[in-house]
């Protein structure tokens, strides 16, 4: 098998990873904010939030390192600026409206995809600076 396709296979498994701990996370902190006689601590979640953001900065800067090729890389980049916008924004509060679980979720996903993308948009970025610079 190509490298390319595992490539390919690994970055969609890394998203479904990062979409699969979003929901996790969401729930959890779903749970903390509307009084479930069991739910997670604040600490708790924090510190499963923390692990998981961890594991998905190595394997964006695996991805980042590996998967994006030359002619990829300003989609990508553009790709990347604007999950990092959208997350920053707070565009996922009419969710609440329908169900607070899913502006929890939405949230989590969204989070957790910036942290994976984000690592490869900026070494990403670096490579393409440096390319500019050496044409010149």
């Amino acid at each position: 098998m190509e490298v390319e396709k595992i490539a390919q296979y690994a970055f969609i498994a890394f998203v479904f990873i990062a979409v699969i701990t979003g929901i996790a996370v969401g729930f959890m902190a779903y749970n903390a904010n509307s009084n479930f006689p069991y739910g997670w601590s604040d600490q708790n979640i924090q510190n499963v939030n923390g692990g998981i953001t961890l594991v998905l900065l190595i394997l964006g800067i695996v991805v980042g390192l590996v998967s994006i090729t030359v002619k990829e890389v300003t989609p990508f980049l553009l790709a990347a600026i604007a999950l990092i916008v959208a997350s920053m924004s707070n565009v996922w509060s009419p969710l609440e409206t329908v169900h607070p679980i899913l502006a929890y979720w939405a949230e989590g996903i969204l989070n957790n995809i910036v942290a994976f993308a984000a690592p490869a948009a900026v070494l990403n970025a670096i490579k393409l600076v440096l390319a500019i610079a050496k044409e010149k």
